[in-house]
């Protein structure tokens, strides 16, 4: 399965402001000191599962671990 968005593709990337986050949304999150682009995978309560396109789970984050929203991908 190909991902979302290729690897050395460019994108914008916005603060989350007042958005609520939904599943499917594509978020730059920190995790282990990184900060990646990840996939929310399901929501609860405060915390949000994130994962790849390809089914991994990378495990739970909070709201201070996202950073922004991916809201746009170039060409």
């Amino acid at each position: 399965m190909k991902g979302k968005i290729d690897s050395g593709r460019l994108v914008t990337v916005e603060p989350i402001g007042k958005r609520t986050l939904e599943k499917g949304d594509i978020v730059l999150c920190k995790v282990n000191g990184t900060q990646y682009l990840h996939l929310i995978k399901a929501i609860q309560g405060e915390r949000f599962q994130i994962g790849n396109n390809i089914g991994r789970i990378n495990g739970w984050v909070t709201h201070n671990s996202i950073y922004g929203i991916c809201t746009h991908v170039g060409d």
